[in-house]
């Protein structure tokens, strides 16, 4: 017979406590790929029809290239988050599960690389 209460007995068997950092980073990415959003949007419309030249001395500033590579980092990130939660709702199977998120991981790592080298190689006029 044990001694202890019942909360005392179902501490430690509840959520792993992850789930709410997850949650925090899906909402913060979210806000902070509002305005980065609506930034590429008017500069996309402002750039219509501009040439390669043009789009270079737009992106050449810090500032806009900054912008840039932190719309793309924080867009992929997210994006993770999300496929994340997906796979692990829909996905059975617990190799399967693990298999996929790291298919997922690295190609979402690639894409972001690659964009972010495409925007300094755009950047320098490389």
């Amino acid at each position: 017979m044990e001694m202890r209460s019942s909360l005392a007995h179902a501490r430690g068997l509840g959520a792993a406590k992850e789930g709410v950092g997850h949650w925090w980073s899906q909402r913060v990415t979210a806000i902070a790929l509002v305005p980065l959003c609506i930034w590429f949007v008017f500069s996309a419309i402002a750039l219509m029809g501009a040439d390669l030249a043009t789009f270079q001395d737009w992106l050449r500033p810090f500032g806009n290239a900054l912008l840039m590579v932190l719309l793309v980092i924080v867009l992929f990130y997210h994006a993770y988050l999300g496929m994340q939660v997906v796979i692990e709702d829909y996905v059975s199977g617990e190799a399967a599960k693990v298999t996929v998120l790291l298919i997922v991981k690295f190609a979402l790592f690639v894409l972001a690389t690659s964009c972010v080298m495409a925007v300094i190689l755009v950047a320098i006029g490389g």
